[in-house]
């Protein structure tokens, strides 16, 4: 295996990872219009991810940097031909961490409700907007002999795209909802399993459907099994979730995230960025990657510091691990 190879996989685990982790940010963010019913129930959603949302994010930045460094083709004509909706993404994220530190700085009513709505729609655009760009990228893009993107922005809001964006805020929602119930306590963990399983349910239909279209447009005997682990580890997660087993249903729906990541990727290689005017002009690991000498310095400087980035997140939440509830709010008003 080259290291552009490697390199591919990397960027995929680093994918993984921020959709696993910044999955269920999202999902809770979306719960605090649909699940909380006053506002000592929102301040406990939001406590749940408090401590850890932003260290979530960093797998984004990662990812980011990583294909910027590795693949600077791939990020020049990603970056450019998906600039409004990767620019949306960004202004949802800076808002949304905003609205976490300001929400409570003052006791108004109408200033605490507008950060509040500001945390449910800055959750819900990124969750949907994620699953149309990875929608496009692996259906491929107007990318022409010069590896550059010369659609519209319209072309991106295609029916398999914006499929994908309906499994992505499906399944965000879900996995922030058994997460809210593994972390709660009282009336709120029980409302959240009930929701759970509804939004399970959906999902599951959802993601089979977008699933095999993947599979039957650009998959493999590989991406086959991907698909079956992610269909399966969904449904076995609605069940765990009926089950009052959230620890399970948590784990089984981030595998369901895992694999269907990585049915994405699978699919995707060796391309990067598919071009749907002619194969010919595609991105791919090859023709899109920096220098080997620049990746085996990324590599080295990645197996250096990612177990270092490891160990602290783990600690961070083994460190937040207790469950909350409304009684372990302090101040109602806030």
């Amino acid at each position: 295996m080259e290291l552009h190879d490697v390199w591919f996989v990397l960027i995929a685990v680093l994918w993984t990872g921020y959709f696993f982790l910044e999955g269920f940010d999202f999902g809770v963010g979306i719960l605090t219009k649909l699940l909380a019913r006053n506002r000592p129930e929102k301040r406990v959603l939001i406590n749940t991810i408090g401590p850890v949302w932003d260290g979530n994010e960093v797998w984004l930045l990662s990812a980011g940097g990583a294909t910027f460094a590795a693949f600077p083709d791939w990020y020049a004509t990603l970056f450019s031909g998906f600039y409004l909706p990767l620019l949306i993404i960004l202004v949802s994220l800076i808002v949304r961490g905003v609205a976490f530190e300001y929400r409570a700085k003052r006791p108004e009513e109408h200033w605490q409700r507008n950060w509040e709505t500001a945390i449910f729609w800055t959750s819900l655009i990124p969750a949907f907007l994620w699953g149309v760009a990875f929608g496009n990228i692996v259906q491929g893009v107007k990318i022409d002999k010069n590896f550059e993107y010369v659609g519209t922005f319209w072309d991106l809001l295609n029916p398999y795209a914006l499929l994908g964006g309906l499994v992505t805020l499906t399944l965000f929602t879900f996995h922030g909802a058994v997460f809210t119930a593994l972390k709660t306590v009282g009336d709120i963990r029980e409302r959240a399993r009930k929701l759970a399983t509804v939004v399970g349910l959906v999902t599951a239909v959802v993601a089979l459907i977008f699933l095999l279209w993947t599979q039957v447009d650009s998959g493999d005997g590989k991406s086959l099994v991907a698909l079956v682990v992610a269909v399966a580890a969904l449904v076995a997660a609605v069940v765990a979730n009926q089950a009052g087993r959230e620890g399970w249903s948590f784990a089984l729906s981030g595998i369901t995230i895992v694999a269907a990541v990585a049915m994405l990727f699978l699919s995707l290689f060796p391309n990067v960025m598919p071009s749907s005017l002619n194969g010919d002009w595609s991105l791919t690991v090859t023709n899109a990657s920096s220098s080997p000498y620049t990746l085996k310095i990324m590599t080295w400087c990645a197996a250096i510091a990612t177990p270092i980035v490891l160990l602290y997140q783990g600690w961070t939440y083994w460190v937040f691990r207790k469950r909350i509830g409304t009684q372990h709010i302090a101040d109602a008003v806030h």
